[in-house]
């Protein structure tokens, strides 16, 4: 008998499919299409096959999450997170923190409990990336300058979202919001994030660069596939989601030179398994209980679109942004998505939120998913209607305040210290505290019972630590800075007290790693001589640390340093730069070679660069040719560029929904007309005649495949031909009878 788990999976990809080819024809969002296949897919319903174990659904649904987890982390990069700064961090921070406390209050306003009014903060607090970027894409508004900040906004609330997830799950397991306990999570979170990312920057982007003569895609996907379940495995051991461990393993791919290929090849993956994720959440919803609480439905969905359009709008204002930007930044971010449904679903498996509550926060996602694209279509004209109806007093108070912000960008050399400085302690804390921790669980027990064994694994674990004793200590950061705030009398202070903290905490990390594996008084003993030995050897250390660096930070900036070798500062004489496109598969331009194309020719423009996979093709000669999915670099003006942009999306084909299919048959043709008798086959020019293709030629009973074109015909010949059956038919070389 078939395993439910197996039927289940079955039933989901069927009602997905369905769904896919429903919602693609009345041009609906599929996320909503998912969820409404998996709705009546349910066991609420006897008209349509159902699941037979709901734990079948919760198993595929969490697996769903995982892949959807980690392709967030494949799109979103610390990097981004920096360059985003400041504006879109404020816009993000405003609208989680005010949604989150209009939830909770919303709840208890209609007589929830206070968990379940927890959960709804939280889950009314998260955009929804997907529906959003699916919308700027239909709308064709990326090149709005309010987008980067919607952006931007997304990416933080990601990262805010996974945070704040860890800390629900703590909730749940305690019943109670307990202060220090909360504390003690986020440290542990953050000990964690900075292990994960610092050790996986260190090491991963080496063994996918060491590796890659070994990978070709089907081995790239399934290292993919087994480092995110790694980490997964990782993440759920020290105790957090396994969709944290997901989502930090994406994100340190994010950061290597093979992110977007691995991203392309986890495509179908992320596809399948939010197909599975969606319908899985659909098949969930009881229709008993959305009928129930229709009003709180209601209710919920209009604090949804008005305080997420506030929130944002307010948090944008707050960061510097005019106006308008700041009203179509909010009103782009009014709806719920994809984490709601995840933290739902954590409250439902952890037993701490009611049953009704998950299918309201659908009801809600799905109705938010409907009004985004209106949302955001017309947030200019609502930005413009403002203008005209603000006082302007108010308009020209909010123009002098954007101008204020965006002028006082620049960070202060104190800003730059202390940054610096809390970077170098914590990551530097981080690394020494984690090798402590690991030597004393997977060394010490191989040396325990003997003093020279414990000494062993003691000196081993301090000579892998002392180059970052060394750098924690010793190493000088934001030199520059750090000379011109020591000119000034006020700053000498709090910086030789900096200095000092860093020597006492190197001496507090040696402490405890001594007393780690020692009693208490062999551990003043070990302390004096590690302090000995620390400083005999400082040149040593300082090499063995920057050797270390050099290679962390050239993994780092490995994919940074690619794209800044085409960037248009880098190549731009006169009025020329750089742009990138990419042929697609269906575009008219593929197989053609580019002395063929004579783009420079018709535009004026150059190929720089021609990427194709893994291998890219430097100032390609005349005479290759265009694959499709291959990136290509141009080089010219505004003017050249923007034609070459329009020829390109002229050449993209697209068939008419009514284009009849092309009846491509074999048939035969015997060779009766003179004119054709005692000529070659490319004489006889057959192929142009009949645009078919010349597979076969029989004579006298031998026959022979893809006969060559200087191959003389004589009479009776049988040709075989591949080609549309009207085209033959119509051809005047023979007699035409079809094969069968």
């Amino acid at each position: 008998m078939l395993s439910p788990l197996i039927s289940d999976l079955g039933l989901i990809l069927l009602t997905a499919g369905a769904a896919v080819l429903l919602f693609r024809k009345i041009r609906q969002p599929l996320v909503l299409g998912y969820l409404i296949a998996g709705f009546l897919a349910g066991n609420h319903f006897d008209f349509f096959p159902s699941v037979q174990e709901i734990h079948s659904v919760e198993v595929w649904a969490e697996i769903g999450i995982i892949f959807l987890l980690f392709n967030l982390g494949l799109e979103f990069s610390f990097r981004k997170l920096m360059h985003v700064g400041g504006t879109a961090s404020v816009t993000a921070l405003v609208q989680i923190v005010c949604m989150v406390i209009g939830g909770y209050f919303a709840g208890r306003a209609l007589g929830w409990e206070p968990m379940d009014c927890v959960f709804l903060g939280v889950m009314l607090s998260i955009s929804s990336t997907t529906i959003i970027l699916k919308t700027f894409e239909e709308l064709a508004l990326k090149a709005q300058k309010f987008v980067g900040n919607v952006i931007g906004a997304l990416i933080v609330q990601d990262l805010l979202a996974i945070l704040m997830m860890v800390m629900l799950s703590t909730i749940a397991v305690s019943r109670q919001v307990e202060g220090m306990e909360l504390v003690m999570t986020v440290l542990k979170l953050v000990f964690f994030l900075i292990l994960w990312f610092v050790s996986g920057i260190f090491f991963i982007p080496t063994l996918l660069k060491r590796s890659q003569k070994l990978l070709n895609d089907e081995t790239t996907l399934i290292l993919a596939i087994a480092l995110c379940l790694m980490m997964v495995m990782l993440a759920a051991d020290v105790g957090f989601s396994p969709a944290l461990g997901a989502f930090m393993m994406g994100s340190i791919i994010a950061e290597t030179t093979q992110a977007e290929h691995i991203e392309h090849l986890m495509k179908p993956v992320k596809d399948l398994f939010g197909a599975v994720f969606f319908v899985s959440v659909g098949m969930l919803i009881d229709p008993t209980a959305l009928v129930e609480h229709w009003k709180p439905v209601l209710v919920l969905t209009l604090v949804v679109i008005i305080g997420q359009s506030l929130s944002a709008a307010g948090g944008a204002l707050l960061s510097g942004r005019p106006l308008t930007q700041s009203v179509q930044t909010g009103m782009s971010l009014s709806q719920i998505g994809e984490f709601s449904f995840i933290i739902a679903t954590m409250g439902a498996s952890l037993k701490v939120t009611s049953a009704f509550l998950y299918p309201i926060i659908v009801a809600v996602s799905a109705i938010t998913t409907f009004t985004t694209p209106f949302m955001v279509r017309y947030s200019a004209p609502f930005a413009g209607f403002l203008q005209r109806k603000l006082p302007r007093k108010w308009l020209r108070r909010i123009e002098r305040y954007a101008e204020r912000t965006h002028s006082g960008k620049s960070a202060s050399n104190w800003q730059i210290v202390i940054r610096a400085y809390l970077v170098q302690v914590l990551v530097h804390s981080v690394i020494i505290i984690s090798f402590i921790l690991l030597a004393g669980r997977y060394l010490l027990p191989l040396g325990e019972g003997s003093i020279t064994g414990t000494l062993l694994v003691a000196v081993l674990t301090l000579l892998l630590i002392a180059p970052f004793l060394w750098a924690l200590s010793m190493r000088r950061v934001a030199t520059e800075q750090v000379n011109v705030l020591l000119q000034e009398r006020r700053y000498r202070g709090p910086l030789i007290l900096m200095i000092l903290f860093r020597f006492l905490l190197t001496l507090f990390y040696v402490g405890f790693l001594v007393d780690k594996f020692f009693s208490a008084q062999t551990a003043f003993v070990v302390l004096g001589a590690a302090v000995v030995l620390y400083w005999l050897f400082p040149k040593k250390l300082n090499a063995r640390y920057h050797r270390l660096e050099e290679r962390f930070l050239k993994n780092l900036n490995a994919r940074e340093i690619i794209q800044a070798k085409w960037k248009r500062s880098d190549l731009t004489p006169w009025d020329g730069h750089m742009e990138v496109f990419k042929i697609g598969k269906e575009s008219n331009l593929a197989g053609l070679l580019l002395r063929e194309l004579q783009l420079r020719e018709q535009f004026g423009i150059n190929i720089v660069f021609i990427k194709r996979g893994h291998i890219t093709i430097t100032i390609p000669s005349r005479n290759e040719r265009l694959f499709p999915g291959d990136e290509i670099c141009i080089m010219g003006n505004d003017t050249q560029v923007e034609a070459f942009r329009d020829y390109l999306e002229h050449n993209e084909h697209e068939p008419a929904p009514d284009e009849k299919e092309h009846d491509i048959i074999l048939l035969s043709l015997i060779v009766l007309n003179p004119a054709y008798i005692g000529v070659t086959i490319k004489e006889s020019a057959l192929r142009e005649k009949t645009h078919g293709l010349i597979v076969g030629l029989e004579r006298r009973g031998r026959r022979v495949l893809n006969p060559e074109s200087n191959v003389v015909l004589e009479e009776h010949d049988i040709l075989w031909i591949v080609g549309e059956r009207n085209l033959l038919e119509a051809s005047d070389v023979a007699q035409v009878e079809p094969v069968d």
